[in-house]
């Protein structure tokens, strides 16, 4: 297997890249998994007796994979098609009595807040918020912060919190374990929902995924595997409490049977047919990243390039990273003096330099991961100078 991550990418061969919070690019590797697999499927007949076994065996090992980077066991593994799906069915799935609250925090992806917004509307329930986009400290005084606030919003109502693990817009990390320890104390015990897609790949979780209800990652952004496919994590406790939403036959512990129960497990939340080669293109991207090191070490390269392009922001006069500290991970967010984020995107990609804009806080973001090179920094920063 090649040891160098990087020469894995084609997408890289001619961009200066810094959106792998939005996507990472595919592996050639993952790429030819993915192809490999889909024509073993034709040559095995797409719906034989032949397949089945092999079609068990691809998404057999990347819930084994999975398990392991969660640190949970494989039954607490379900598969999804994204983050929004593997926090979104388990949800609704709970039961709900009106005037319960659900406690998000004011730096949740639209996606999920629209989704809690919608189950409020329909059960009843209560919407709070809980702040943490002002948190721009270092992480020690960011997790001590988190868990006061957490303290003073939770109401005998509160039923759920809702808080990502690694913040997309500022690039905080939440102290998820912490939290989950927390609400363990609180008299009705809330369900706790963890937005991994940033995490994922980026930072280590599997003491955040161990510890939370429901911990929802997709597979296509730091892990650089294929669009369209994702899991969650859920606990001992959301198995027991949580029933089926959205139904299908891979929901079924048997699924020719009519009067088959639910799978006892997470499969229960999977639904029906999905596209089995991307199992296999996200496997070969995990063991691509398995090679590089461990999570921990794989962090501590990301964060020694994100720091550089920190210190290199704080350099630039015109510059403000939104973070007071070096960025706990690889999300990098500034603004830019009274340059439009959106006209820095569209110019700096008329070079071939790709990052984004962000609409709350009205900022841009760079990412870098263990494939950023320090010369690309250097080039981004350079870019943003000139401005």
């Amino acid at each position: 297997m090649p040891a160098d991550f990087r020469a894995q990418l084609p997408a890289l061969a001619n961009k200066t890249y810094f959106n792998y919070g939005g996507q990472g690019p595919l592996p050639t590797s993952s790429l030819e998994a993915i192809t490999a697999c889909w024509r073993t499927i034709q040559e095995l007949g797409p719906f034989t007796g032949a397949v089945w076994p092999f079609i068990a065996q691809t998404t057999g090992r990347l819930r084994q994979h999975l398990a392991r980077w969660f640190g949970v066991g494989p039954h607490r593994i379900a598969f999804t098609e994204n983050v929004t799906s593997g926090c979104v069915l388990p949800l609704w799935g709970l039961p709900w009595q009106a005037g319960d609250e659900l406690l998000i925090s004011d730096c949740e992806h639209p996606g999920v807040v629209a989704a809690c917004r919608e189950l409020a509307r329909r059960e009843g329930l209560l919407l709070a918020t809980l702040p943490v986009a002002d948190l721009r400290g270092t992480p020690s005084d960011t997790d001590a912060q988190v868990l006061q606030r957490l303290e003073e919003q939770l109401t005998p109502a509160t039923r759920l919190v809702v808080l990502s693990h690694l913040l997309w817009n500022t690039g905080q990390v939440m102290p998820i374990a912490a939290v989950a320890a927390a609400l363990v104390g609180h008299g009705r015990h809330p369900w706790l929902l963890v937005d991994g897609a940033q995490s994922l790949g980026s930072i280590p979780v599997a003491d955040a995924a161990a510890a939370a209800d429901i911990y929802a990652c997709t597979g296509h952004k730091w892990c650089c595997g294929p669009e369209g496919l994702g899991a969650v994590a859920l606990s001992e406790r959301m198995l027991q409490e949580s029933q089926p939403t959205l139904i299908g036959w891979r929901s079924l512990s048997h699924e020719g049977n009519s009067q088959s129960e639910f799978h006892g497990d997470s499969r229960r939340f999977e639904v029906a047919t999905s596209c089995v080669p991307l199992y296999a293109g996200l496997e070969q991207s995990l063991l691509l990243l398995d090679a590089e090191g461990t999570a921990e070490q794989r962090l501590d390269r990301i964060q020694r390039r994100s720091s550089k392009l920190w210190q290199g922001l704080q350099a630039l006069s015109a510059a403000t990273p939104l973070l007071e500290v070096p960025p706990p991970a690889g999300l990098v967010s500034f603004q830019l003096g009274d340059e439009r984020p959106e006209a820095v995107v569209e110019r700096l990609g008329q070079r071939d330099i790709w990052l984004r804009s962000l609409d709350n806080p009205h900022c841009l973001r760079a990412c870098t991961h263990i494939s950023t090179r320090d010369d690309e920094i250097d080039q981004l920063l350079a870019a943003l100078a000139n401005s």
